[in-house]
C-alpha cells in the first residue's frame, strides 16, 4: 500500500501524463498501461479518467471482505 504522499504524486502525474502514472504503478508491459495509452491517444480526458481509476483502485481487495469478493470460475 503506497503512502499518501506517493499516491498524491501518482495522481498528479496521472493528470498531466496518464500513461506515465499507470506505468509507475503497474509497469510498462501491462494491460492497464496499454489501455491507458490507447485511451490517451483517442482522447486525453478518457486517459485521465482511466489512469485515476487504475491508480486509486489498484488495492481494492483489502477494502472488500470475503463476502463481497466476486466469484471466479476456479472456485466452483
Amino acid at each position: 500500500m503506497p503512502t499518501k504522499c506517493e499516491l498524491c504524486c501518482e495522481i498528479l502525474i496521472a493528470v498531466f501524463l496518464p500513461p506515465l502514472g499507470v506505468c509507475l504503478r503497474h509497469g510498462c508491459c501491462t494491460v492497464e498501461f496499454i489501455i491507458c495509452l490507447l485511451l490517451t491517444i483517442l482522447g486525453y480526458i478518457p486517459g485521465i479518467i482511466y489512469a485515476l481509476y487504475s491508480i486509486v483502485f489498484v488495492d481494492r481487495d483489502q477494502y472488500f471482505d470475503e463476502a463481497r469478493r466476486p466469484l471466479y470460475a476456479s472456485q466452483y
